[in-house]
C-alpha cells in the first residue's frame, strides 16, 4: 500500500566540505579524548592540583624559596620525570611529591599505552568512534534503519541522489560494511528501538526516517519511536502485513510501502517526497519513472518542457498545475514549467536520480 500523498521534497543543505571535515575532527577528538580520559585527568590533576598544594606547603609551612603558581605545572612535570630544577627539600611532607610523581607518571604512561594498543588493536571500535563523529555533523540527513539487501540499495539511490545518509543496524556484514565507508555513510551499530542510537543517528535534525528491517513488529515498534521523538520528520516504513499498514498509515502520519513496493527506488523516492517506479531493464540498463514536484528556483523552473527534454535527456510524459483540473499528458514542447508544476519524467535511472538531487538542492 503507497500513499498517494504528495509531500514537499527535503532540501539537502550541502555544507563546504573543509567545514564539515573540521566540525568531524574536532567531534573525533572529543570521542578520542574520551577514551583517554582516566590517564589524562590523573596527568592534569597531579600537574596542576599537586601543584598548587605544593606551593601551598612550601610557602605556608616552610623556610625555603617561595614558589610561583606559574612555575608550577613546569615544577611537577620535572618530579614526574626525575628532572627537578631544585634541590631535594626537607620537609617529609613535600619530599612526599618526589617520590609520588614518577609512579604516577608511570601510571599515566602505563594506562595511556595500553588505552592506545586496545584502539590499536580493535580497529573497528575506533571506526565506530569516528562515525559517530561524522553522524554528529548532518543535519536535514535521511537514516536508513535496517542495512540488509533493500537497506543497502536504498542508501546507495539516496546517495546518487545526493543525500546526506546515516545508517543503523545491530549487525552487519563486514562487506556491507565497507559498502557504506566507501559510500561515505556512517554506520551507527544498535538496536533502533534505543533512544540512545536515535539520539546519536541525529534523528532531533534529520528530515526523514526509513525503516526497512525485514521484521514487521520491529519495523512498528522503531517507527513509533521515531514518531515519538520526532513530529516532524518524513518517516517511509517497510510492511508485510497490509492491515497493520493501514494503522500505521492512519494513526502515525507514516508512508507505508507494502510487499509489492519494495523495490530501493521506492524508498528512496517516498523519503523525498517523490514517487519512483523501477521496471524497465533493456539491454542491461535500467529505466524509470518518476512523478516529482517542480522546486521554484529549480533548474526546471521557467523552462520549456522542449527544452528540458533535449538538455537533460529525459522525456516528459504529463503535467498538472496547481490551477489546472486535469494533467496535461505528452504536454507540448513550447509549455514552460513553473515551480509548483506536477510532473512525471521517463529517462534512464540513473539521469532520474540526479534530477531529483539537482531539483532538491536548485542546482543547475
Amino acid at each position: 500500500m503507497t500513499s498517494n500523498r504528495l509531500v514537499e521534497a527535503i532540501s539537502p543543505r550541502r555544507r563546504r566540505r573543509s567545514w564539515q571535515v573540521l566540525r568531524v575532527g574536532w567531534h573525533d577528538t572529543r570521542a578520542l579524548i574520551h577514551e583517554f580520559r582516566k590517564p589524562l585527568a590523573v596527568f592534569f590533576l597531579a600537574i596542576f592540583a599537586g601543584g598548587l598544594v605544593y606551593m601551598y606547603l612550601n610557602n605556608t609551612y616552610s623556610d625555603n624559596e617561595a614558589l610561583k603558581l606559574v612555575d608550577m605545572p613546569y615544577f611537577m612535570l620535572a618530579l614526574m620525570v626525575l628532572e627537578s630544577p631544585i634541590s631535594v627539600p626537607d620537609e617529609p611532607y613535600l619530599v612526599l611529591f618526589w617520590y609520588a610523581l614518577p609512579l604516577l607518571a608511570v601510571y599515566v604512561l602505563g594506562r595511556g599505552a595500553a588505552d592506545f594498543l586496545r584502539l590499536f588493536i580493535d580497529r573497528e571500535q575506533r571506526r565506530g568512534a569516528w562515525e559517530v563523529a561524522v553522524a554528529s555533523t548532518f543535519k536535514r540527513h535521511i537514516i536508513v534503519i535496517g542495512i540488509g539487501h533493500t537497506g543497502m540499495r536504498i542508501v546507495r539511490e539516496l546517495r546518487q541522489m545526493g543525500f546526506e545518509v546515516v545508517a543503523v543496524d545491530k549487525s552487519i556484514s563486514k562487506s556491507a560494511h565497507e559498502s557504506l565507508h566507501g559510500l561515505d555513510v556512517p554506520l551507527i551499530s544498535g538496536d533502533a528501538r534505543d533512544v540512545h542510537v536515535l539520539e546519536t543517528a541525529r534523528l532531533d535534525h534529520a528530515a526523514a526516517a526509513i525503516v526497512c528491517t525485514s521484521d514487521d513488529y520491529v519495523n512498528l515498534e522503531v517507527t513509533m519511536r521515531l514518531r515519538d521523538m520526532n513530529m516532524s520528520a518524513r518517516l517511509v516504513t517497510r510492511m508485510w502485513d497490509r492491515r497493520l499498514a493501514r494503522q500505521i498509515e492512519n494513526f502515525l502520519n507514516v508512508e507505508v510501502l507494502s510487499a509489492s513496493d519494495l523495490a530501493a527506488p521506492a524508498f528512496a523516492g517516498a523519503a523525498v517526497g517523490a514517487e519512483i517506479t523501477q521496471n524497465l531493464h533493456i539491454a542491461g540498463m535500467e529505466y524509470s519513472m518518476i512523478r516529482l514536484v517542480v522546486r521554484r528556483g529549480s533548474f526546471m523552473d521557467g523552462k520549456s518542457v522542449a527544452d528540458i527534454q533535449d538538455r537533460e535527456g529525459v522525456d516528459i510524459v504529463l503535467l498538472h498545475r496547481q490551477d489546472n483540473g486535469s494533467p496535461d499528458v505528452h504536454p507540448r514542447g513550447d509549455i514552460i514549467v513553473r515551480g509548483g508544476d506536477t510532473i512525471v519524467l521517463f529517462s534512464h535511472h540513473d539521469l532520474i536520480t540526479e534530477i531529483i538531487g539537482r531539483n532538491e538542492s536548485g542546482r543547475d
